[in-house]
C-alpha cells in the first residue's frame, strides 16, 4: 500500500484525505496546531466544488451548517445606516442561491469526521530528502520517516514549499490589503445579520453566528508592504489596533473583544504564484501552490477541487504522470479565479465572472 504525507489538516488536507483513502492509500496528515485550528472567517462552496462535496456524500452535513442571514446593513463611519437590503442580490453579491457559505471551522471539522487518515496534531515537518523509493520526511517531534509523496496542504505560509522550492518571498505576492479576524460575544444583539462600516482605508464587517449568540469580526485596512512574523498573534493584534483605531462607532468594544480571543487570526490577502507546483514525489495543494486570495472567494473551492483531481490522478499513474495531469486541469481554474480576486480590488466582482470562475473545470 502506498504511503502518502500530508501537511495541514485544514479543508485542502481533509479534503485530500478523503480522497486518497479512497484510492486506497495509507495516508498521515500532520498538523502544526495541538488540534484542529477554530475560529476563521466565512467560506464559500460554490460551483465545481459543490460537486466534489456531493460525491462525498457531504453535501447535506455541508448545507445544515450554512450561515443563514437575513440581509445585511452598511453603516458610515460614525454608525449610522446608510444602506440596508434584504434582497437576494445585492451590490454584485448575493444572499441566497445554489453555494453554501458556511464558517472555515464547521467546514473542516465535517471533513476531518469523515477523513480515513491518521491525524498527527502538534507536530511539523522540518526536511524533506528524497530518495530512490520514496521521500524521507524529518519531523520536529516525531522519529522521521518515508513515504512516497507528500503533499503540503499548509497555507499561504507553506513549509512544505519552503522546503521544497524556497523562500515564500518568491511566490507570495500581497496585494496591499489585511485582515484580522476574532469572535466574541454578540454584544449588538444582531440576529442572522451582516454590518458593514468602512472609513478611508479602514474598516469592518460584523456576522452572527448560527445560534447568534456570539459575532464574527473582519478587521480590514489598507497599507503598504508590512513587515510582521505570522505567528506573532500579539504582534498581529498591535498592528490591526494601530490601523483600525481610529474607526468610530463600537470600534473600541470590538478591539476590546480582539485582544480577548485566543483564536484571533491575521494575514496580508496575497496570491501565491508558481511556475510549478511538484518537485519529484513533493507537491502543493489549495493555498500553498495557488492561494487566490479572500478577495476571490473561490479559495475553499479551488482547495476541494484541487484535492479531488489530485487523488484521482495519483489513483491512476505514478507520482510524475499524476502531478503532471494534475496541474495541467487545475491551473487554468487557479489562473482564471486568480484574476476574479483581482478584478475590482476592495470590491465586489461582476455576478457574471463568479458564475464563470466558480466553473471553470469539469471534473
Amino acid at each position: 500500500m502506498k504511503k502518502a504525507l500530508i501537511s495541514g489538516a485544514g479543508t485542502a488536507g481533509s479534503a485530500l484525505a478523503y480522497w486518497l483513502g479512497r484510492q486506497g492509500f495509507a495516508v498521515t496528515v500532520v498538523e502544526r496546531s495541538p488540534a484542529l485550528r477554530t475560529g476563521g472567517h466565512a467560506v464559500d462552496v460554490r460551483g465545481a466544488a459543490l460537486e466534489v462535496v456531493d460525491r462525498m456524500g457531504l453535501l447535506e452535513r455541508v448545507r445544515d451548517a450554512r450561515t443563514a442571514y437575513r440581509g445585511m446593513s452598511v453603516l458610515d463611519g460614525d454608525g449610522n445606516e446608510v444602506f440596508r437590503t434584504t434582497e437576494t442580490t445585492y451590490s454584485g453579491g448575493r444572499l441566497d442561491n445554489d453555494d453554501v457559505e458556511l464558517f472555515r471551522d464547521d467546514l473542516a471539522g465535517i471533513l476531518h469526521e469523515h477523513a480515513p487518515a491518521g491525524y498527527r496534531f502538534g507536530d511539523s515537518i522540518t526536511a524533506l530528502r528524497e530518495h530512490e523509493h520514496g521521500v524521507r520526511v524529518t519531523f520536529a517531534r516525531a522519529e522521521p520517516a518515508d513515504y512516497d509523496v507528500v503533499i503540503g496542504a499548509d497555507g499561504l505560509h507553506s513549509a512544505v514549499r519552503r522546503l521544497a522550492f524556497g523562500p515564500e518571498e518568491r511566490f507570495v505576492h500581497p496585494i496591499g490589503q489585511y485582515v484580522g479576524i476574532c469572535t466574541m460575544d454578540n454584544f449588538l444583539g444582531l440576529r442572522d445579520w451582516q454590518t458593514w462600516l468602512k472609513d478611508g482605508d479602514a474598516g469592518y464587517g460584523l456576522f452572527t453566528t448560527r445560534d447568534n449568540s456570539r459575532i464574527k469580526v473582519y478587521l480590514g485596512f489598507n497599507a503598504g508592504p508590512i513587515a510582521y512574523d505570522h505567528r506573532d498573534v500579539e504582534q498581529h493584534k498591535r498592528i490591526t489596533a494601530e490601523h483600525c483605531g481610529g474607526l468610530r462607532w463600537e470600534t473600541p468594544k470590538l478591539l476590546e473583544g480582539m485582544w480577548a480571543d485566543p483564536d484571533f487570526y491575521f494575514d496580508a490577502m496575497a496570491q501565491v504564484r508558481m511556475d510549478r507546483w511538484s518537485a519529484g514525489r513533493v507537491t502543493l495543494l489549495g493555498d500553498a501552490a495557488c492561494c487566490p486570495s479572500p478577495m476571490s472567494g473561490q479559495g475553499t473551492s479551488l482547495a476541494l477541487v484541487g484535492a479531488y483531481v489530485l487523488a484521482e490522478e495519483l489513483g491512476r499513474a505514478g507520482h510524475e504522470t499524476a502531478f503532471a495531469r494534475y496541474e495541467a486541469r487545475m491551473r487554468p481554474f487557479a489562473e482564471v479565479n486568480q484574476a476574479l480576486a483581482l478584478e475590482n480590488p476592495g470590491g465586489p466582482a461582476a455576478e457574471e465572472s463568479v458564475d464563470r470562475a466558480k466553473n471553470a473545470i469539469t471534473l
